[in-house]
């Protein structure tokens, strides 16, 4: 049995051969007009000629359009995604930081928009790993400090007084009350809002919530239990060991290294100190304290000039005297941090010898000296380091401070040299477990600040 496998019906037998003797009766007659249809054969040629011209210009002509309209939409394409740009906040889930693609404004009031304070035009869609900031009425703040009582006070700064506190739902924080001394502290809880509710890094402390109630400004952090580092390398009996501080030189150059290398424009502290550097449990550090925080030159070690706000023994010398910041400025206050960690030292301190009382001045030409370098180490660690890792880690600091900005390192550049240091010291295990993977490379913020 045949089956028809190309979908057609069937003919019946009658009808095919009715077909095939048409078909015959047909192909005699055109043998007899054969030279008839010869004599006329110029006429379709032509036409064919003609048709298929006329076919090829309609192609070309429709090729010629598609190419402009291509060029066109590459052409407003640049604009297009400037308009995302400044719109979409994103998250790479595989750094634990964000992509964070939204245009910040330092420089307007504060708003309460959708629950969040907006000191200008921010994405709506909060980050999805980070609770979304939120918004705090004084009274619950009150509450939650048992009305601000002094004993519940952990810290005192320039710009206000911080309360450890507990919120309705158990969490501790840290609840910074902010003086309003003029615009300086105005700017400054603005700034802190703005630019952590879209920063979020393992390496800078994470903004709860703020409260913006009335005339009261606050704002509420995690609760870090262990303390500033200034405690501990300067009040407290008990000192870190080498490889702790080791990890914490680290955790503060990848925190630096987020705010120079991963933001567009770039974000200078302009006030990195010990004071600043907060611990956990473990005794991880983070990055604190934003408020006199301002966007940096996208060029190449350009600079911004600004009024010099700061702490005395941190400020870069260029800064100091001229007003020139940039990015080079944190890596000199960067140094003076490793100096602590490496001394014990305060960056000033006018009751030690003469020579001895700015840490830097005294520092920085016993760095290369072997000998010397092990006198100027801390006497808590009574030898308890790797000699080694000593050089190394002096050579670090002493490029960090050095008195030209252009002879300073990048931040990236720092990090990497620490890495190793980190990873042969007795805390390895501890310090691979406890943290996610460094910053990204793609954290991308513009801010637009003044002050």
């Amino acid at each position: 049995m045949e089956v028809n496998t190309t979908g057609e019906a069937a003919e019946p037998p009658g009808l095919a051969n009715n077909t095939l003797k048409q078909h015959s009766s047909h192909f005699h007659n055109n043998q007899g007009h054969h030279h008839h249809h010869h004599h006329h054969g110029t006429f379709p040629s032509k036409s064919l000629v003609i048709i298929i011209i006329s076919v090829f210009s309609v192609l070309v002509l429709l090729a010629i359009f598609l190419i402009i309209l291509m060029l066109k939409r590459l052409k407003s394409a640049p604009k297009k995604n400037s308009a995302l740009y400044n719109e979409s906040n994103s998250i790479n889930n595989g750094s634990g930081s964000f992509i964070t693609q939204t245009s910040i404004n330092f420089n307007s009031s504060p708003e309460l928009r959708g629950g969040c304070l907006y000191g200008g035009h921010l994405g709506k869609t909060q980050p999805q790993r980070y609770k979304a900031v939120q918004i705090f009425t004084y009274k619950e703040l009150e509450v939650a400090t048992t009305g601000f009582s002094e004993a519940n006070v952990i810290g005192r700064g320039g710009f206000g007084v911080v309360y450890r506190g507990v919120l309705s739902d158990g969490t501790e924080a840290a609840i910074k009350m902010l003086h309003r001394a003029g615009k300086q502290g105005e700017r400054a809880f603005r700034v802190e809002v703005d630019l952590l509710s879209m920063l979020h890094s393992p390496y800078l402390v994470e903004l709860l919530g703020y409260c913006a109630d009335q005339h009261h400004r606050l704002l509420i952090f995690e609760y870090m239990p262990s303390g500033t580092l200034h405690h501990y390398l300067h009040e407290e009996h008990q000192p870190l060991d080498w490889g702790t501080r080791l990890r914490i030189a680290l955790d503060c150059a990848m925190a630096l290294e987020t705010l120079h290398e991963h933001a567009i424009p770039p974000i200078i502290h302009r006030d990195f100190k010990c004071s600043n550097v907060l611990l956990d449990t473990n005794f991880r550090a983070k990055v604190s304290d934003f408020g006199l925080a301002k966007m940096g030159s996208d060029k190449i070690n350009g600079q911004i000039s600004t009024r010099v706000l700061g702490t005395t023994g941190y400020l870069a010398p260029e800064y100091a005297s001229t007003g020139k910041l940039t990015t080079k400025s944190d890596v000199y206050s960067y140094g003076v941090v490793l100096l602590e960690l490496l001394t014990g030292r305060v960056p000033v301190d006018t009751k030690r010898p003469p020579g001895e009382h700015v840490l830097v001045s005294w520092a920085l030409p016993g760095l290369t000296n072997r000998e010397k370098l092990v006198e100027m180490v801390d006497p808590a660690l009574k030898g308890h380091y790797s000699k080694k890792d000593l050089i190394q880690i002096a050579a670090i600091a002493a490029m960090c401070v050095q008195p030209e900005a252009d002879y300073r390192p990048l931040m990236t550049d720092v990090v990497q040299s620490l890495i190793p240091l980190v990873k042969n010291s007795s805390g390895f295990t501890r310090f691979q477990s406890q943290r996610p993977s460094p910053s990204p490379k793609y954290l991308r913020t513009q801010i637009k600040t003044t002050g």
